[in-house]
């Protein structure tokens, strides 16, 4: 199955990185250089998965952004920021982009997201929204879990949390991009917030949350869900 991205950025070398790599990974990609042609090469919704620089000359990201979202276009948006843009970042995902890479990046981490992201829009045809790892079903559009039957007590953070683990399964996670995604905190925030949550979340979803298979620590970084 063909599996096509929209690549909307300005930075000719980056272009350029990005496309011999995605190519040589298997994707079919299409580069664009400019807001406007951007913002119409997405609306024709021909790609699998967009990824969108914030600063584009005639248009930003944020506007491509919102303006595909608006007129129904639900392809992910991977959206890249510069390093500090902690703003834009939280505006980009609340504008509807689904995932955010700081410049400059690592490579595999890149490709990972990209799978990821590939991987949840094939999950989810015509807007599927059932989620199951081990013996535990996920309805995400009715936000509860229910294992053999009975339904999993999550509070609304609890469950926001497990959404975002399940739509970046496979990702290593930092606490500081949790609590800017999940809880809308600053960057840099000093909480035990995320580590609280976590802890609730493995003693309802684990067998044994002491010995966690589904959230694992990532030491030194955050989390990593591997349902």
């Amino acid at each position: 199955m063909s599996r096509s991205i929209l690549l909307i950025e300005d930075e000719p070398g980056l272009v350029l990185t990005l496309k011999d790599r995605l190519s040589r990974e298997g994707y079919e990609v299409e580069a664009v250089h400019d807001g406007h042609l951007g913002l119409a090469a997405g609306l024709r919704g021909q790609s699998d998965l967009i990824i969108l620089d914030i600063m584009l000359p005639g248009k930003s990201g944020l506007d491509i952004c919102r303006d595909l979202r608006q007129k129904g276009i639900e392809t992910p948006i991977l959206m890249l920021t510069a390093r500090g843009q902690t703003v834009d970042k939280v505006l980009g995902l609340k504008l509807g982009a689904d995932d955010y890479m700081t410049k400059p990046f690592e490579m595999p981490e890149l490709l990972a997201r990209v799978e990821v992201l590939m991987r949840r829009n094939r999950n989810a045809p015509g807007g599927a929204a059932f989620y199951r790892f081990g013996d535990i079903e996920v309805d995400l559009r009715r936000a509860t879990a229910i294992r053999n039957g009975a339904v999993i007590a999550l509070s609304t953070r609890e469950f926001e949390l497990l959404r975002y683990f399940i739509e970046h399964r496979g990702v290593a996670v930092s606490r500081d991009e949790l609590l800017s995604n999940v809880w809308n905190y600053d960057a840099g925030t000093t909480t035990r917030t995320v580590d609280v949550h976590v802890a609730w979340l493995r003693q309802k979803l684990e067998d044994d949350p002491k010995r966690p298979q589904w959230i694992l620590t990532v030491h030194g970084l955050g989390y990593k869900f591997l349902g």
